[in-house]
């Protein structure tokens, strides 16, 4: 028989320790930071330094190639109207990107809300969407203030819930009647 055909002898069957499902409400993961933002571990504050300095590079990088965009519209000899416009366009798509990333940091949108409607709008001034991105970098990571009241209350009241329980209600006297 050659080493191929040889077979090992399986290995014993013993029920691994299956690790018990979490109790209680957990953290909703952060894109790039997972849960490391419940206790600040795990690469946390390297994290942030990370992505801040990563969402500024990003952004300079982008004004770089809209700086070209816009020089090889004045090569292109197309007035100074189209010129203009495109610079104004931009300022604006950026603005309204920054306001609405910023505020897509502290609060969720509403199911009616009209984030679908201003996904190109966002698209086009992406460069404001990375400097608030890099703004909030600085102080916390996006979206952890809002998630962690909503963690925190969730957490409170999960132990509310628990603590008022004082038993096996089946095994409670029945009320008396007056």
């Amino acid at each position: 028989m050659s080493d191929e055909q040889q077979q090992t002898p399986a290995a014993p069957a013993t029920p691994a320790a299956a690790p018990a499902a979490p109790v209680g409400p957990q953290p909703e993961p952060i894109r790039f930071f997972g849960t490391t933002w419940v206790a600040h571990d795990g690469g946390y504050a390297l994290r942030r330094v990370a992505l801040a300095a990563g969402s500024l590079g990003a952004a300079f990088v982008a004004a770089y190639l809209l700086r070209m965009a816009y020089e090889g519209l004045e090569i292109g000899n197309v007035g100074p109207f189209l010129s203009i416009s495109v610079v104004v366009l931009f300022a604006i798509a950026s603005a309204i990107a920054f306001a609405k990333t910023w505020e897509s940091f502290g609060s969720r949108p509403r199911p009616s809300s009209d984030e679908a409607a201003l996904k190109g709008l966002k698209t086009i001034g992406f460069i404001g969407s990375l400097i608030a991105y890099f703004l909030r970098c600085l102080s916390e990571a996006p979206g952890e203030k809002l998630r962690r009241t909503e963690y925190e209350r969730a957490k409170a009241e999960y132990d509310r819930r628990r603590s008022s329980r004082t038993g096996n209600p089946a095994a409670r006297r029945p009320k008396r009647k007056k």
